[in-house]
């Protein structure tokens, strides 16, 4: 196993763990699935959307503090989330999983 999720830039060990749950288990793997591919599958293993922390993550894989995107960037970074959102979040597995994680039961990615 490479390094980290949390050796990239702006991620923590939120994102660390939640990745693991998303089967991607390293840096190295995140980086070769790219942020649209990566966040997609963080919503499908029914992590809640949040455009900061899509935004987050594509700063973070291009070396960026988190804050530096602004105006048109921002604005197609905003649509990209939106498309990744309508085509991999599903609330009710969202909710479901949370049931599932309260008790102790992970789904495998």
């Amino acid at each position: 196993m490479g390094d980290p999720v949390s050796s990239i830039r702006n991620l923590g060990p939120a994102m660390d763990a939640a990745c693991k749950t998303a089967g991607i288990p390293d840096a190295d793997t995140l980086r070769a699935l790219g942020a649209d591919e990566t966040y997609a599958r963080l919503l499908r293993t029914g992590m809640r959307p949040h455009f900061i922390g899509y935004y987050v993550l594509v700063m973070g894989l291009q070396g960026r503090p988190w804050n530096d995107c602004k105006g048109d960037e921002k604005k197609a970074l905003r649509k990209r989330f939106d498309a990744i959102k309508a085509q991999a979040f599903d609330k009710g597995l969202s909710d479901f999983e949370r049931a599932l994680n309260e008790i102790g039961v992970i789904a495998k990615p």
